[in-house]
This record gives structure tokens, sequence and C-alpha cells, in this order.
């Protein structure tokens, strides 16, 4: 059996974007918002094609400072895109998510990577940069999440310590919902790809596994530390309304 991926011509990518002109239809015909689906697909596709570039000199170089330099550019990124849906307050809050993110995302990054694979060296690119990419991304909707929950209760004049209890449980919906569908109504993309790579679904189910853990504590640590550091500005706000 051939067990390389299947390489996909750019002619039949292609393809892959008649469901994305649908849908670009109906959001033009109902008159919603179709310019901002257009550039959120310009800047996905742009992304991805300089990503694979920007990945291919990182596993050649070896560089552990490229690597340290890699992290840090998710980081700051991941929290400054969090903050969109409390865009008012984004310079207010900043610093605390950045610090929530990397509490949450780092701690669970080091026992993932130094604790269950044993990196050697323990930047590898390979495998440090997907695993990252992962845990700061789910680290950063939860928050996005748990900051827009949080804010929207305090505005209904609902007191700090019951309003922080609600943004955590919302924050943490997608992550459950995505704990109880993984194997029964979704096979994830790691699982997925690594299937595709003629990976044994025994194997591949076992980083699976490491892979909900990661994201579940990760984004539960960042929610948690960030609904904590923004006590200060929110409890302020909901003694003042």
């Amino acid at each position: 059996m051939n067990n390389s991926v299947q390489i996909i011509p750019f002619a039949n990518l292609i393809i892959s974007f008649i469901p994305v002109v649908v849908i670009l239809g109906i959001l033009f015909k109902w008159s919603l918002n179709s310019k901002y689906a257009i550039y959120a697909i310009a800047r996905m596709l742009i992304q991805l094609l300089l990503i694979g570039y920007f990945l291919t000199y990182i596993f050649e170089s070896k560089s552990s400072l490229i690597v340290i330099i890699s992290l840090v550019v998710m980081l700051f990124s991941s929290s400054w895109i969090a903050l969109g849906t409390v865009k008012a307050k984004r310079m207010i809050l900043y610093k605390n998510v950045i610090l929530s993110i990397a509490i949450g995302g780092f701690s669970t990054l080091l026992f993932v990577t130094q604790g269950v694979l044993n990196l050697e060296p323990w930047y590898l690119p390979r495998y440090l940069i997907p695993l990252a990419g992962m845990i700061f991304a789910n680290s950063m909707n939860s928050v996005s999440l748990a900051a827009e929950r949080l804010n929207a209760e305090i505005e209904r004049e609902i007191p700090y310590d019951k309003a922080r209890k609600i943004a955590l449980q919302a924050s943490l919906i997608p992550i459950m919902n995505s704990l109880f569908a993984v194997g029964l109504v979704s096979i994830p993309g790691m699982m997925t790809g690594q299937i595709l790579s003629n990976i044994s679904p025994l194997i591949a189910a076992r980083y699976q596994i490491m892979v909900m853990c990661m994201i579940f504590g990760s984004a539960g640590i960042s929610s948690a530390c960030f609904l904590t550091l923004a006590k200060a500005h929110f409890s302020k706000k909901s003694k003042t309304v």
C-alpha cells in the first residue's frame, strides 16, 4: 500500500470552492455581509499558502530561536483575535489575555511535548509548531467566548462571581461538544490526517486522545485565568452600573 498522502492538483482543489460560492451567493441574495465572508476566505487562502512556505523553512532550519519566535507570534496574534468579541475593551484586556493564553497554552504544550511525546530536541518543529497552533487556537476561542459572555452578563447587572461562572461554562461549550462528538459524529483533523497517511487507526486514536485532553486543558485554564485576571476591570464596572 502507498504510504504517501494523495497530492491534490490545483485544478481539483478549485472544486472544493463550489460550496463556498454557493454560500456566498446565499449571503448576497439575503443581503447579508458577503464582503466580510469573501475577505475571510481570501485571508484564509493567503495565510495558508504563506504558512506552507514558512513551515517548510522552519522544518529545514532546525533553529530553536525561530521556533520560539513563531510561538511568540502565535501567542500575541491569538490574544489580539480573542478580543474581537469585545473590541471596545481590547487595549484594556489585551495584557490579561496574553498572560492567560500563555499560562494555559505553554503549560499544556510543555506537558504534552516533554511529558507525553518526549521530543528530542525539545523544539522539534514538525511536532511543536502544529501542536502549539492547536493549543493557541482553542485557547483563543475559549477566551473569546468567555470575554463576550462575561461582558454581556456584567451589562445585565449580574454580580461578577455569578457572571464568571456563566462565562466559564459558556467558553467550554465548543470543547465539551467536541468531546461528546469525537469518534461518534466526527473523526478530527489530526486523526484523519494520520489515517490518510496510512497510520494505524489505533495509533491515530492515541494521538487524538492526547490532542483532546490538550485542547480541553489549555482552553479551560486560559479561560479561568482570564476570568480571574479580568475581575479588577469587570467588578468595578458591575459596581458602577
